[in-house]
């Protein structure tokens, strides 16, 4: 969906150079939304419009907010007439599960959303998906198609997500910058897999389709005995710690990048 095959997107060549990545249909579909963006004087505006954008189109209940803002709000959500509550899908909901397990659910349907549109298969389902079908890939394919978290247009919502974290990136954050130096805490059984190594020091590296990183390097270093240093593009940030002022990803300085193979610093704690 962004113009490029999956190979290219996937390979160091890209990872290294600075092409933009766009979901040309989002714009297409949301005009509404890049005019109210327009107006915005400064990140705290985007962000106001983009919450309004969010809650207005995919009717988001209170309860798929954050504790504080379920407090600032009030818990009035909706129910239904026999007294049980609705549940809807949102993109806060996948953001917190992929917090407390990357090879869960939730995990699987934000790696199904960077497999629909960049055409990156996982690597890593809770274990290595060797080959297809295999019990990782077998657990992610279920996962992933879950009904639970499809009723409520989720990839429409992780479309905008990606393309108001690339817009502030692009318009308050990178300004020129085309890269962002990031860290990721590893240990040799993880999911991240060693291509090839060029010296002691720097090796080809193949991440998962989707990844988290670190812009706080002793952050990395509570998750593996190894500290990859990566130079990971802008145009590869689906979200990012300081994107929204509260969301469950906020302690950790983190970064959801789109994987491949990435030329990386390794060095051990």
């Amino acid at each position: 969906m962004v113009g490029v095959t999956s190979a290219y997107l996937a390979s160091p060549d890209f990872n290294d150079g600075n092409e933009p990545l766009d979901l040309p249909h989002v714009r297409a579909t949301t005009r509404s939304f890049f005019d109210m963006l327009a107006e915005a004087e400064d990140i705290d505006d985007a962000v106001q419009a983009f919450h309004a954008y969010m809650a207005a189109t995919f009717c988001l209940e209170p309860d798929q907010y954050d504790p504080i803002e379920r407090k600032r709000k009030g818990n009035t959500g909706r129910a239904a007439s026999d007294g049980t509550r609705r549940f809807r899908s949102s993109y806060l909901r996948l953001l917190k599960g992929w917090m407390f397990e990357t090879g869960g659910a939730e995990g699987a349907v934000l790696k199904g959303w960077v497999e629909s549109r960049f055409g990156l298969l996982p690597t890593w389902h809770g274990e290595p998906i060797t080959h297809i079908p295999c019990t990782a890939w077998l657990k992610y394919v279920e996962q992933k198609m879950n009904s639970r978290f499809h009723d409520n247009a989720i990839h429409c919502q992780l479309d905008l997500v990606f393309t108001f974290c690339q817009w502030v990136l692009r318009r308050f954050v990178a300004g020129e910058t085309q890269h962002l130096v990031l860290y990721r805490g590893v240990n040799p059984s993880g999911e991240d897999m060693i291509l090839e190594r060029t010296d002691r020091r720097h090796a080809l590296v193949r991440f998962n389709n989707l990844t988290s990183f670190t812009a706080d390097k002793t952050v990395a270093e509570c998750f593996g005995d190894w500290i990859i240093t990566a130079r990971v593009p802008v145009a590869k940030v689906v979200f990012y710690a300081d994107l929204l002022p509260r969301h469950p990803l906020k302690g950790e300085a983190e970064y959801l990048v789109i994987g491949g193979d990435y030329r990386v610093e390794m060095a051990p704690l």
